[in-house]
């Protein structure tokens, strides 16, 4: 990794783009009581964002600490002075500024899409010499000199997240296989334990004794159970994270104290009392309570959620969100979720793979006040607990603010000036169908086949498999979820099974009525939201896929893979017409004939699959449509030639003045979303002392 070339792919560049997200209009239409309500939560959100960096990489938590105090310890201004005078250029002073918006808005020095590294681009012996002229530098010394390595490490295993040695984790520890986590799945399954809150660390003593620690995210401490099985224990412990995630308690039940009613109330002290004891049965208790809080202004969630970063797929990053409701937007999702029950019959699949009951969700648009986290998605479907989604509910939203914000100054090359100047015209509009499809009647749609412990089936025994014809051969067995049993391939199958759904529907001249599209406009916005899939799947989604690691993000490789099934089908097409250059075609004529059949053969096999919990069949579909040979291992090469940055979001902060709460927000520039992290941590000497304890007590598991 030691090439200009190959550090160039690892690098942010200095016209990074940073865009805010507007909210101060919705913000400004709420009460008082529900500003202090999205305060105390944006405080928890924050503060448990923090967790975010420790579960990212070993030197993220440290790394942040050391750039926060850099910038807290003195104006921008004063610090821009002090490292020109020091001998570096206005270009390098803003390297390292974009490097800091980096890791602040992905939540460390991985990317939260891609999951690869990134680093300073400046050289070290550069940044140096900033350090030293900060104010922050008696205070940072120490702290520079532990970080300055593992910050620029590009070595074989330290430039993705995964498995070791090919990436790197601190979901489990460095010694872990993937044998590892099978053990001490099959030993959470026997206590029916879930591991969304959970991380691994694996000890090995000197006479090949091995300890398997599964430690869970709460406040109180102690070792909850033990088994010893021949050579091997399993130890249940809580406590991790505890000086953090008991912050983000006490911010919650601060937060329930100005709830709408009692049912938000429960809902957060549900979910407090889980981050106090480290029960996930809590937080599920706080999920129902939140499916029932209907249309309220202000949506939260919050806790161990997506499991995209695992390498294993099964433990959850920490996420928090506060948002207030766009009523305009919303009115079109609840028209969409009226008529749910008519459009999932024209899924590709029988009755009897779709739930016995559609449980009508909550679905809104927000504007997103605060979002912290590794990435800031564009729509959400959670709980993402089985148990509660197939037979309680669940709820959608769509984000509204970030849909545009994210598409300001897009670039679109391999299309034609024609497709083009129409996904400019149409890229917003198609995304909103696309997310409220995806979200709603994707991840909302489906069942999952189980046999219960007494034996009894919640499908009835003259099902018949539609890709066979005879009955299943196959189900979820008590104490199985789609997560631990399709493991490291559950995020990127589910996506595409989602994203298939969105493109499948989206055919339906009604489903684009209740979006506002007839005519000469629906058929635009439709192929805009097809072509988008596919350009994504192939202009974009070879971006994270690595020749030695294959996929490193999950919604990329799920677009990739719709790509190549349209492709096969001859709906879609890639030439290269000049060296350097890609074209992606799209037959706009074929959509409802060819497209639909090839979509539904192959959404029908997703499903089933899941359904019936036949890993095997799944893997060898997904990973056939995943792979990557000539041409697109050079094709790539192009791809990423013509890469385009990722949008980073500067986000407003809420400040407490007197009784009543405040907006702040912040200019588009890195100078802008710098100092609204500052602002974000006004007395942070408690957290960078439990963020740096709670690094070195990891240290020896990561090293």
């Amino acid at each position: 990794m030691s090439s200009e070339l190959d550090k160039s792919q690892y690098v942010l560049p200095l016209d990074q783009p940073i865009v805010s997200l507007e909210v101060a209009s919705a913000f400004n239409g709420l009460t008082d009581k529900e500003k202090l309500y999205s305060h105390y939560i944006s405080q928890a959100s924050w503060t448990g964002g923090l967790i975010t960096f420790l579960q990212t990489s070993p030197e993220s938590g440290p790394i942040f600490v050391l750039l926060h105090k850099v910038f807290s310890s003195q104006n921008l201004k004063d610090l821009k002075n002090a490292a020109i005078k020091a001998g570096l250029t206005e270009d390098e002073v803003k390297a390292f500024l974009i490097y800091t918006c980096g890791v602040f808005s992905n939540a460390g020095n991985y990317k939260g899409f891609g999951d690869s590294k990134f680093v300073p681009s400046i050289s070290e012996e550069t940044l140096e010499k900033l350090l030293e002229a900060s104010s922050a530098w008696p205070q940072i010394k120490a702290l520079w000199s532990k970080l300055k390595g593992p910050m620029y490490d590009l070595s074989s295993g330290k430039t993705c997240l995964g498995y070791s040695p090919h990436g790197c984790t601190t979901y489990m520890s460095q010694n872990c296989i993937p044998e590892d986590n099978q053990r001490v799945q099959d030993w959470m399954k026997t206590q029916q334990i879930e591991g969304y809150n959970t991380r691994l660390f694996k000890t090995v003593s000197e006479d090949g004794k091995i300890d398997y620690e599964i430690r869970l995210a709460s406040k109180e401490e102690g070792e909850l159970k033990s088994e010893t099985f021949g050579n091997m224990t399993f130890r249940l412990t809580k406590g991790d994270y505890s000086p953090l995630i008991g912050r983000v308690a006490a911010s919650l039940e601060h937060a329930a104290k100005h709830a709408a009613n009692s049912v938000q109330a429960n809902m957060l002290n549900s979910y407090a009392q889980s981050f106090i004891t480290g029960s996930l049965n809590l937080h599920k208790d706080g999920s129902r309570y939140w499916i029932k809080d209907k249309g309220p202004a202000v949506e939260t969630y919050i806790g161990f959620i997506e499991t995209y970063r695992d390498p294993a797929g099964v433990r959850g990053e920490f996420e928090g969100f506060v948002a207030i409701v766009n009523r305009a937007m919303s009115a079109k999702f609840t028209t969409l979720v009226s008529q749910a029950e008519d459009f999932l019959p024209l899924l590709p699949w029988c009755k009897g793979f779709e739930k016995d009951k559609f449980l009508r969700p909550d679905f809104t648009s927000l504007d997103v006040l605060s979002f912290a986290s590794s990435g800031i998605p564009a729509g959400i479907n959670i709980p993402n607990y089985d148990d509660i989604r197939q037979s309680e509910g669940f709820k959608n939203v769509s984000l509204g603010n970030v849909i545009p914000a994210s598409y300001q100054m897009s670039v679109t090359p391999f299309l034609s000036k024609s497709d083009a100047e129409l996904i400019q015209k149409w890229r917003v509009a198609s995304f909103e169908l696309q997310v409220g499809l995806h979200e709603l009647l994707g991840h909302g749609s489906g069942k999952l086949l189980h046999r219960a412990a007494d034996g009894k089936l919640n499908y009835p025994s003259t099902l018949l498999d539609p890709l066979t014809g005879k009955p299943p051969a196959s189900c979820y067995e008590p104490g199985d979820t789609y997560d631990s049993r399709f493991g490291p391939l559950s995020s990127s199958y589910e996506e595409c099974r989602a994203e298939a759904v969105g493109l499948y529907l989206s055919l339906e001249p009604a489903v684009l009525k209740i979006f506002g599209h007839e005519g000469k406009q629906a058929e635009d916005v439709l192929y805009v939201n097809w072509l988008s899939l596919v350009w994504n799947g192939i202009g974009r989604a070879l971006e994270t896929w690595d020749p030695k690691r294959g996929w490193l993000q999950a919604h990329a490789q799920a677009r990739y893979v719709l790509a190549k099934v349209l492709l096969q089908a001859g709906v879609a097409s890639v030439t290269q017409p000049k060296e350097g250059d890609l074209l992606v075609t799209l037959d706009r004529s074929a959509l409802r004939g060819a497209g639909r059949a090839a979509l539904g053969n192959f959404l029908l096999q997703l499903q089933v699959y899941k359904a019936t919990a036949n890993v095997e069949a799944a893997q060898r579909l997904y990973q056939h449509y995943s792979e990557v040979t000539e041409p697109w291992v050079s094709w790539r090469a192009i791809v990423l030639a013509n890469k385009q940055p990722r949008k980073i979001f500067t986000q407003a902060n809420t400040v407490l003045v007197g009784s009543k709460v405040e907006l702040k927000t912040y200019e588009e520039s890195p100078e802008g979303m710098i100092q609204s992290w500052v602002e974000r941590f006004p007395k942070p000497e408690p957290l960078y002392e439990a963020i740096l304890d709670l690094s070195a007590s990891d240290e020896h598991h990561f090293i």
